[in-house]
C-alpha cells in the first residue's frame, strides 16, 4: 500500500469543473511547494458508477499520460472514488470518519466544488438550492476543517452570481460586516422567509428573486467568517472562496467562455499555489476581487 505524503479531496468531482480540478491537481502537484511525495486525490461524488467512470476517464486522459502525472505512468498522483452526497449531513460525516480512520495524521487539501443550479423560483427551488449550495457546503467545511493538518488549504467554490451589489445598500452592509456563522445563517433564513412571502417581500427587504445567487452570497460570506475564525484560533490553515468563471458545463447548458480546465485554475491555485498567506478572500481569474460589484 502506498504511503501517501499528501491527501486531497474534491467534492462533486465526477464531471465539469470538479473533474477538471482533479485533473489539474494531478498535473500541478509535482511542481508545487507541497510536493514531498505521493499524492492521493479523493474524487468524491454521489453516484458510485459515475464516479468510477470519471476515474477511468482520467486514467486514460492523454494529457495526464503525457505528463506522467498518475502513478500507473510512474507519476505521483493516485485517484480514488469516495461516496459523498453534499445534501446529506450523514454522508458528509461518514466521509469525514473514513478520512479520519484512513489518514489519522490528517489531510492537506479540500476543494468543495459540489453544487446545483435549478431553473425557476419557488419554495422547492429555494430549499434545495440553499440546502446544497449553502448549508451542505457549510457542514462539509466545518466537518473537514478539523481534519486539515498544518499548512492545509480549504477552498469553497462560490460564484460571481453571489456578489451582493444587486442587493439594497442596507443588505450589502449586513453581508459585509457579518462576524459569525450564525449571522450568515440568519441572512439565509431571512431570504427563505421572504421568498415564501413572495417577490414583493423580497424586494422590500433588499433581496432579488434568485436562489442560486443568495446561496452563493451566503457561501462567500460564511467562508470569510470561518477563515477569520481559523486564523484567530491559531490554526495555520488557509480558507478562501472563488468563482471558476463562466465555464462551459452542464450547469451553464454549454455556454461560457472558459473550458473546464481554465475554470479549475483558480481553485487549484488556492489549494497548491503561493497565495502569500491570504485567507478569507473571494477570488476569480487567480486574483482576489470584491464581493460586491
Amino acid at each position: 500500500m502506498t504511503n501517501y505524503s499528501r491527501i486531497a479531496a474534491v467534492t462533486g468531482g465526477n464531471k465539469g469543473v470538479g473533474l477538471a480540478i482533479v485533473r489539474q491537481l494531478a498535473l500541478q502537484y509535482p511542481s508545487s511547494q507541497f510536493n514531498n511525495g505521493p499524492l492521493l486525490i479523493y474524487l468524491a461524488a454521489r453516484d458510485k458508477s459515475r464516479g468510477e467512470a470519471a476515474i477511468r476517464t482520467l486514467l486514460a486522459d492523454p494529457t495526464l499520460k503525457k505528463a506522467k502525472a498518475l502513478s500507473q505512468d510512474s507519476g505521483l498522483a493516485d485517484i480514488k472514488y469516495a461516496e459523498l452526497d453534499i445534501a446529506s449531513n450523514d454522508s458528509i460525516d461518514n466521509f469525514a470518519a473514513a478520512l479520519r480512520k484512513d489518514h489519522p495524521d490528517g489531510i492537506d487539501f479540500v476543494i468543495n466544488n459540489a453544487g446545483i443550479a435549478m431553473n425557476g423560483f419557488d419554495d422547492n427551488v429555494v430549499k434545495q438550492t440553499l440546502d446544497i449550495n449553502y448549508y451542505g457546503t457549510l457542514h462539509a467545511t466545518q466537518t473537514f476543517l478539523p481534519l486539515l493538518r498544518r499548512n492545509g488549504r480549504l477552498v469553497n467554490l462560490s460564484s460571481m452570481a453571489g456578489k451582493t451589489g444587486k442587493y439594497s445598500p442596507a443588505l450589502q452592509d449586513r453581508f459585509k460586516h457579518v462576524k459569525s456563522v450564525d449571522e450568515v445563517n440568519s441572512l439565509m433564513t431571512e431570504f427563505k422567509s421572504c421568498a415564501a412571502n413572495g417577490i414583493e417581500s423580497l424586494q422590500q427587504h433588499g433581496w432579488t428573486a434568485a436562489a442560486y445567487s443568495a446561496s452563493k452570497a451566503g457561501l462567500t460570506a460564511v467562508t470569510r467568517v470561518i477563515a477569520q475564525q481559523e486564523v484567530q484560533a491559531g490554526r495555520n490553515v488557509l480558507v478562501n472562496s472563488c468563482c471558476p468563471g463562466w465555464v462551459r458545463t452542464d450547469m451553464t447548458k454549454g455556454q461560457g467562455h472558459k473550458t473546464t480546465d481554465e475554470g479549475a485554475q483558480t481553485p487549484v491555485l488556492l489549494a497548491l499555489g503561493d497565495i502569500h498567506g491570504k485567507f478569507g478572500l473571494f477570488w476569480q481569474d487567480e486574483q482576489p476581487i470584491s464581493e460586491v460589484k
